[in-house]
């Protein structure tokens, strides 16, 4: 019984690890990709306003592809799993904007 506790405790760290990993590297797509605005909320409605909020979300998310890896790297399958699962999560977000 602990197995699949300890499975879906790795599971959900690697989720956590991979939405938060997404996230700094939207930011720093967002700052990257910038009109030279002043604020990130400007930076990102000024690329939503051109219809390129997706594709911002989507190389964001490429270092997941380096955590997903390195915790392959590490016998880590499980956490692994998580983050697919969050690259999963970050794909329906991409869809609903």
């Amino acid at each position: 019984m602990g197995s699949i506790i300890m499975q879906k405790k790795d599971i959900l760290i690697g989720l956590l690890f991979g939405l938060l990993l997404g996230f700094a590297g939207f930011l720093i797509v967002v700052m990257l990709f910038s009109n030279g605005g002043t604020s990130i909320l400007e930076n990102y409605s000024y690329l939503k306003n051109n219809g390129s909020i997706g594709k911002v979300i989507t190389l964001g998310a490429v270092p997941n592809l380096l955590l997903f890896f390195f915790f392959l790297n590490k016998n880590k399958e499980m956490m692994a799993r998580g983050v697919i699962l969050s690259m999963l999560v970050l794909t329906i977000i991409t869809l609903l904007l």
